[in-house]
């Protein structure tokens, strides 16, 4: 059990630590850096050496970490996937709004398909990548921020106004979910409100500033709740939690069988149709370079490509106690039960007999439970990763993930065990 808090624990300060997807990469970069992985310039000529460690960043919103195999360029891949984007609201230019008695809103735009109400009455603040002036003007300068203490909240109506709250409350993104930031005086002190704290935060100049991302994020720290502390709560559990099991496994296994990547994309939540997504060729060209590098060919690359496996990691539904309606009879994971097999009939995920074979056997190996999640006959799901990579790579894999609850919420929870057992299954994959 104590392995099981450490590990827990270990989650927990890397989701403190990440409250978006670019602080999500730094986090990671950091923990690269201190275990001797190096840097790599996309725009430059990579030298590679068999067994050597390596990662590279990609908009600063997606990271990409390789052990490299000894065995020649043509060994293979095995391959963990997750994504570093969740849910949330991102600021939108020209944001201040000043109201009566001179309250100032922030305007927001709803970024992925989050569960709104979840974020009112919250302690909010706000973290991103902010864009400043540079000598050249192709290559801006890239700084990330991230305010630590509170600064802004979204009020709900008080019940008085609305009797029939409890009873369904439909939302306009644009009306209710407007987060208030401040009070001041006149329209003169609103004007570039949030910019002069982004520029005293940063230690720079307004004028310096040529644009933002930049997105809420709940301050509230992940706990341990639970009369036994069975279980994790935090915001971003989908799908940090997988990325902190990949960077762990990578981290803390030695094979040099295969070449031992850890992809990391962002914007799984809107479709992964970015230049850093999942169906973008940033992967594809990554294992082609590292073929090259090693010595070998077109041919290389094809070999190894067939010899690969991906672990498309990514979270699943648990079986929630108040709706059991809502769940497939016989496949409804359950939280504790360790790491879910996703499977859809209509390859919404790209795991089949095989693939489910495959990781079935690495939780045996591993000593960990496994259990299935297929959707309701009446119920849609969405797709993940795997499906979407293999239109690049022409890969096996499976698509699995940890069972939580209220994925899409501000606050999201999983059982305590379940990421170490994770952990446990990931490192075996990366050690076979």
């Amino acid at each position: 059990m104590e392995d099981i808090k450490i590990t827990a624990r270990s989650l927990m300060e890397f989701l403190d630590q990440s409250p978006v997807n670019f602080l999500a990469v730094k986090t990671v970069k950091r923990h690269l850096d201190d275990n001797g992985f190096t840097c790599l310039d996309p725009r430059e000529a990579w030298t590679l050496t068999p067994g050597g460690k390596y990662y590279m960043v990609k908009n600063s919103s997606a990271i990409f970490a390789f052990v490299l195999s000894t065995q020649g360029p043509a060994s293979g891949f095995r391959i963990i996937s997750a994504h570093s984007d969740s849910p949330c609201f991102r600021i939108k230019p020209k944001a201040e709004m000043l109201g009566e008695g001179g309250v100032v809103r922030l305007n927001v735009e709803v970024y992925g398909g989050p569960v709104l109400y979840t974020w009112f009455d919250r302690p909010l603040s706000l973290a991103g990548r902010v864009v400043l002036r540079s000598d050249d003007p192709l290559n801006p300068r890239t700084e990330i921020v991230k305010f630590d203490r509170p600064l802004l909240t979204i009020p709900h109506l008080a019940i008085h106004f609305n009797r029939a709250v409890n009873e369904g409350n439909p939302l306009s993104k644009q009306k209710d979910m407007l987060p208030v930031i401040a009070i001041v005086k006149d329209a003169v002190e609103k004007d570039n409100l949030l910019l002069r704290a982004v520029a005293d935060a940063l230690g720079c100049e307004m004028s310096d500033i040529l644009d933002f991302d930049l997105s809420l994020f709940d301050t509230t720290p992940a706990s341990l709740v639970g009369l036994n502390e069975e279980f994790l709560t935090s915001g971003r559990l989908d799908d940090l939690s997988m990325v902190h099991g990949a960077m762990t496994a990578l981290l803390e296994t030695s094979s040099t069988e295969q070449t031992r990547v850890m992809a990391i994309f962002d914007n799984e939540e809107t479709g992964s149709g970015t230049k850093q997504g999942a169906a973008s060729p940033v992967l594809m060209q990554i294992l082609r370079r590292i073929v090259m590098c090693l010595g070998g060919g077109e041919e290389d690359y094809l070999r190894a490509v067939s010899k690969s496996f991906m672990v498309s990691a990514d979270n699943a539904h648990a079986f929630h106690p108040n709706y059991p309606e809502k769940y497939d009879p016989t496949n409804h994971p359950v939280v504790g039960g360790g790491p879910v097999i996703k499977i859809n009939a209509n390859c919404k995920y790209m795991t089949d007999a095989d693939s489910a074979a495959v990781f079935r056997t690495v939780c045996e190996k591993a000593g960990v439970p496994y259990q299935y999640f297929v959707n309701h006959s009446d119920v849609a799901g969405g797709s993940t990763l795997g499906n979407i990579l293999t239109s690049q790579i022409d890969l096996r894999g499976v698509d699995m993930g940890e069972a939580i609850w209220a994925m899409h919420s501000v606050r999201e929870t999983m059982a305590t065990a379940d990421h170490a057992y994770t952990v446990s299954a990931f490192k075996t994959f990366f050690d076979l």
